[in-house]
């Protein structure tokens, strides 16, 4: 060592070193073009998500309206009269009014099976529907669990699906 800094304690020897090198900053903002695009690519998939998905809510407002009243109409006991009311409403909201508005009896119990997995209504408990309208049916709770199917499941046609 060299004579000059003989005698120095540890403290005013560190002070004599350089100090270490401030790092080179690093820049906020993509150095490329690649990245750029890759953000705007995910950009653009997140706006055309959220717009479908907003366009899914929209189209199915009418199901959880349906949903919403076939809960108030078994709040109070099932009435397979309204119930028939509420799927034809429903069904009008879902497909062509010239399609559904005059379907009734056999007819209308198959369109509502043609719309929906399985043959519920054809030859279970919705059977009662094509006659409920006119004349009192017992209640059945099979009758309410299917409607709720029928409404959350059915396939409209050209429509954007749950």
């Amino acid at each position: 060592m060299s004579d000059h800094l003989n005698g120095l304690n540890l403290v005013e020897l560190l002070d004599l070193l350089d100090p270490p090198p401030e790092p080179v900053r690093v820049a906020m903002v993509p150095q490329t073009s690649g990245w750029i695009v890759l953000g705007l690519v995910v950009a653009l998939l997140l706006l055309w998500g959220a717009v479908t998905l907003l366009r899914r809510y929209r189209a199915n407002a009418y199901r959880r309206a349906a949903l919403g009243e076939l809960n108030e109409l078994t709040r109070d006991g099932e009435d397979p009269a309204q119930i028939s009311v509420l799927l034809r409403r429903t069904a009008l909201a879902a497909y062509p009014r010239g399609q559904v508005a005059s379907l009734h009896g056999d007819n209308w119990l198959r369109f509502l099976d043609a719309h929906f997995p399985g043959e519920g209504f054809s030859t279970g408990p919705g059977q009662v529907l094509a006659t409920a309208p006119w004349r009192p049916v017992a209640a059945d709770p099979a009758l309410t669990a299917l409607a709720r199917d029928w409404i959350l499941t059915h396939h409209p046609q050209g429509a954007v699906e749950c």
